[in-house]
């Protein structure tokens, strides 16, 4: 199953230089972990998210990779110090090679 739903980012629009900030992520995903069967006996496949990176101005600064104990819909939550102006990209990776973004601009002053 590929990635299909638009994830939730919640990023303060401005900060302080030198603030740290909380930075909130949700998607949502099955995560279907491969131990499930299904109503004929057969094993569901395996199919998570399993990484997740966070970035400012292009450089990578969280990277989490998960694993099939990670829940559905998957919430991520980090801190972030604000040192100058710019855009954070965030991507998920699934087990189907399908990968999800979005962006959030910050306003340093």
């Amino acid at each position: 199953m590929a990635i299909t739903s638009k994830p939730r980012v919640r990023v303060p629009a401005q900060a302080k230089a030198g603030e740290i900030i909380e930075i909130k992520t949700l998607i949502s995903h099955e995560m279907e972990s491969g131990q499930r069967k299904d109503s004929s006996g057969k094993t569901v496949p395996r199919d998570i998210i399993n990484s997740f990176e966070a970035a400012f101005n292009g450089k990578p600064f969280f990277k989490a990779d998960w694993f099939p104990a990670i829940s559905a819909n998957p919430f991520q939550s980090f801190f972030f110090k604000a040192t100058e102006s710019g855009e954070f990209t965030f991507t998920w990776k699934d087990d189907g090679g399908s990968e999800q973004k979005a962006t959030a601009k910050l306003t340093v002053g």
